[in-house]
């Protein structure tokens, strides 16, 4: 086998690589910034469900847990994004991809 025989690189495929890789990477982005903007409104939404809920007397948090709902709240939001979420990082995707030129 002489040394013509072996395949070099071409330009078109070395220009192409970078570009799908590109490409993987404005799509990651684009799923974690989905996936944080549906953490986001779940967290605004299990906010304003416990709101109202009132602590017990006995055995309640008093003004330390109404001080870290928030943060509670927060973080619920995020692990349920990120188990599947409810469909809105999904739909955000489908929608930044077509902004973005890209194929689903």
């Amino acid at each position: 086998m002489s040394v013509s025989t072996l395949a070099a690189p071409t330009v078109d495929t070395v220009g192409q690589t970078a570009a799908s890789t590109a490409e993987l990477l404005k799509r990651g982005k684009i799923r974690e910034t989905a996936q944080k903007f549906e953490a986001s409104f779940l967290s605004v939404m299990m906010q304003s469900m416990t709101a109202s809920m009132k602590t017990p007397e006995v055995g309640g948090g008093g003004t330390g847990e109404d001080m870290f709902k928030s943060l509670l709240a927060e973080e619920m939001a995020k692990q349920v994004s990120k188990a599947g979420g409810i469909g809105v990082a999904a739909a955000v995707q489908k929608e930044m991809l077509k902004m973005q030129g890209l194929k689903e």
